[in-house]
């Protein structure tokens, strides 16, 4: 029996290694039909070619490997299907880790997902991700933008 929830589960895993591994044009790809937006609702970038610039524009990668040397972690997946309208959403907890030469292992940002999923013939696919951040820490060698003056939960 299909089990369409871990389907769902599986496109944020999928999500975290991708970014990752650095690959901001899969990123795009797994997006590439979504909308992100904040958490009033303003859309931040529409579609693969819009999302791979939004990560390039905002995510360090380092050179030793082309990765930005985190690890996102997804927790507490909360998903919802709704068969009828070929529909879903999840909710989850994301953490995300960073080490690098000069900082030691530690949490530089957390938060929560919400994300609607569309069900396209056999495949559930991302319509639309609002990330919603809760805790900051150093993200100085993270990002390439500054969050400190975003409003966040």
């Amino acid at each position: 029996m299909r089990d369409h929830a871990r389907e769902i589960e599986n496109l944020l895993y999928l999500y975290a290694e991708r970014i990752d591994a650095g690959d901001f044009e899969g990123v795009g790809a797994l997006l590439g039909h979504c909308t992100i937006v904040t958490a009033d609702g303003q859309s931040v970038a529409t579609g693969a070619d819009a999302i791979c610039r939004l990560y390039e524009q905002s995510t360090r990668r380092y050179d030793d490997d082309g990765t930005p040397h985190t690890q996102h972690v997804i927790t507490n997946v909360i998903v919802e299907i709704d068969e009828s309208a070929q529909a879903a959403s999840a909710r989850s907890r994301f953490t995300v880790l960073q080490a690098l030469p000069n900082l030691p292992l530690q949490t530089i940002v957390a938060g929560r997902y919400v994300d609607q999923f569309e069900l396209v013939g056999e495949s559930w696919r991302f319509r639309e991700r609002c990330m919603k951040v809760e805790h900051l820490g150093r993200l100085d060698q993270h990002l390439l933008i500054d969050l400190s003056d975003t409003p966040h939960d």
